[in-house]
């Protein structure tokens, strides 16, 4: 039989909701007994103990909020109740004290990835066209569409076809209202290049107009797309006289790579014949680029070369208990194993900060993080707003009333080991362990800002369901509950809901996520999100984004 209610620390005055609870109920946990003084939803909190207007609340044993009046046990805990709050944080030399996780079921594992000629290992092989200006975006929409149509990465067909089959229904008179959509007879697109995954486009706003440090910032962010290691090659459309100049993004390529080695093309518009001139000239020359990174193979990496992004998005009450932690604790098996863990996402790290604080390996590193997180939240107050404004209403309707509650949950992605590096938006992460990156919660933002800085797969947690992917890096969608698993089972790729359910431990869990990233990473199985084309990209341009 499922539990129906979970105290998730010891020092917690909070218990959460498993199942529904009806008003005038008696829930036990352990010797304790609770009154259910009114009806909680599932994911939702209610009061331990009696507390008085102006009493901490503490859950996953930090403060996450104030009561606004008096409230009792066993009555539910609402905004109408609850306000945000946080304690202050600081350097205190604390040494991280982590006990590694039993890695006895990986030790010498491998997966099959493609080996640069810098060492390091990318998880797929893609060509990339970068834009340096927003000008140049239509251009790239042309040839997406003449590249993936072609050469077997179109991800539309069906639609198409439903689409000619509503015209031929209207054109013979018919209603279009009774005709099913049905994808299930659509034949796969032939891959031509079996050794490249995808030709990708990192359509954008900017590279003129703004301010010039949003362009310099856009180029460092482009050229680690570039060096990233799941890229094969590269070819830039340029207009010429935009700020972001061609100039700009290969001295920015060449401080990241100084022996950079991969095919990039380059094209400006300004310079060419014609529009139309450009864009077969780009198509010609990367069709040549192609023929080149297809002959590169998958071969056998050590788990240590792997870099691993953790995301959460959509959340819900559920994950801080069931995927971000399970999602934690394969964190923790592969920094174990020698590899790189990136956690992000600054706003809703606000109220954990001493934790990680305390985790860091040094006081440079716990300094960094101090200094990007307070400059971070300044800028937002300044604009008259602040991280406690984070939590969406989708977020409050399934339980996570305060950001510190959902920044508390949000952490556990990146598991309990020491945080070897704090990193800035863009920084690339070099030290095996866990870093931490400078990113917007934003989920889009918080992607593109991780695999800028090196990650070559990302586990992105959902409770709510979000179709949000990545370019160069594999997303792998994991949920919360097995409802959302059920309902949108073409985006989610991993379901924790055997961990609310108590069929599973959250261990089991992460295990489990572990063998499904090694298989990710080595091509024997695909990402929702990349069957998708979800290949979301949204540049930082450092202002108030939570």
């Amino acid at each position: 039989m499922q539990q129906k209610i979970l105290k998730v620390h010891p020092s917690d005055n909070v218990v959460v909701a498993l199942t529904d609870l009806q008003q005038g109920e008696t829930v036990t946990l352990g010797n304790k007994s609770f009154f259910i003084k009114e009806n909680i939803q599932a994911k939702h909190k209610f009061f331990e103990i009696d507390l008085t207007e102006g009493q901490q609340i503490i859950m996953y044993g930090v403060l996450v909020g104030t009561t606004q009046m008096d409230v009792k046990s066993g009555q539910w805990m609402s905004t109408a109740n609850v306000k945000h709050a946080t304690g202050d944080y600081a350097w205190r030399n604390t040494k991280p004290n982590w006990v590694a996780p039993d890695i006895s079921q990986f030790v010498g594992r491998t997966f099959n990835g493609y080996h640069r000629k810098d060492g390091r290992v990318g998880t797929a092989n893609y060509w990339l066209f970068i834009p340096t200006v927003f000008c140049e975006n239509r251009n790239m929409d042309v040839i997406r569409e003449a590249l993936h149509n072609e050469l077997g990465y179109a991800k539309t067909e069906k639609y198409k076809s439903y689409t000619k089959t509503l015209l031929e229904a209207h054109k013979n008179g018919a209603s279009v209202n009774d005709i099913e959509f049905s994808p299930s007879s659509e034949s796969p697109a032939h891959r031509v290049f079996q050794n490249v995954d995808g030709i990708k486009f990192l359509n954008h706003d900017g590279g003129c107009g703004g301010i010039r440090q949003d362009a310099a910032v856009l180029s460092k962010l482009l050229a680690a797309y570039a060096n990233h290691p799941n890229v094969g090659g590269i070819t830039v459309l340029s207009l010429g006289c935009q700020n972001l100049q061609v100039a700009d993004f290969l001295n920015d390529l060449k401080s990241l790579h100084p022996n950079f080695e991969k095919p990039l093309l380059i094209f400006e518009q300004q310079k060419s014949q014609s529009e139309e001139q450009l864009i077969a000239s780009a198509i010609r020359e990367t069709f040549s680029g192609l023929v080149e990174i297809n002959k590169l193979q998958r071969e056998p990496a050590p788990l240590s070369a792997l870099t691993l992004g953790v995301k959460c998005g959509g959340s819900d009450g559920f994950s801080g208990i069931s995927a971000n932690p399970s999602v934690g604790y394969c964190s923790d098996l592969l920094v174990a194993l020698g590899g790189k863990v990136l956690l992000a996402e600054f706003p809703e790290l606000c109220g954990v900060e001493q934790e990680l604080v305390d985790r860091c390996v040094d006081e440079p590193t716990a300094n960094k993080f101090i200094h990007l997180m307070k400059s971070y939240e300044k800028i937002v107050t300044n604009a008259g707003s602040g991280f406690h404004m984070n939590p969406s209403p989708g977020n409050i309707k399934d339980g996570l009333i305060t950001d510190a509650i959902k920044s508390a949950g949000a952490a556990k992605k990146g598991g309990n080991s020491p945080i070897v590096a704090t990193l800035d938006y863009t920084e690339q992460a070099v030290k095996p362990g866990l870093n931490l990156v400078c990113t917007p919660g934003n989920d889009v933002e918080a992607t593109t800002g991780k695999a800028a800085s090196g990650a070559t797969l990302i586990l992105f947690t959902t409770g709510l369901g979000t179709p949000t992917g990545n370019p160069i890096c594999p997303t792998i969608k994991v949920s919360t509950n097995s409802n959302l698993t059920k309902r949108m089972n073409d985006i989610i790729d991993i379901d924790c809901g055997p961990v609310v359910e108590g069929t599973k431990t959250i261990e089991e869990m992460g295990r489990d996520i572990l063998e499904y990233c090694i298989r990710a990473a080595s091509g024997e199985v695909i990402p929702k999100a990349v069957l998708l084309n979800q290949d979301d990209f949204i540049p930082w341009k450092r202002g108030v984004s939570l």
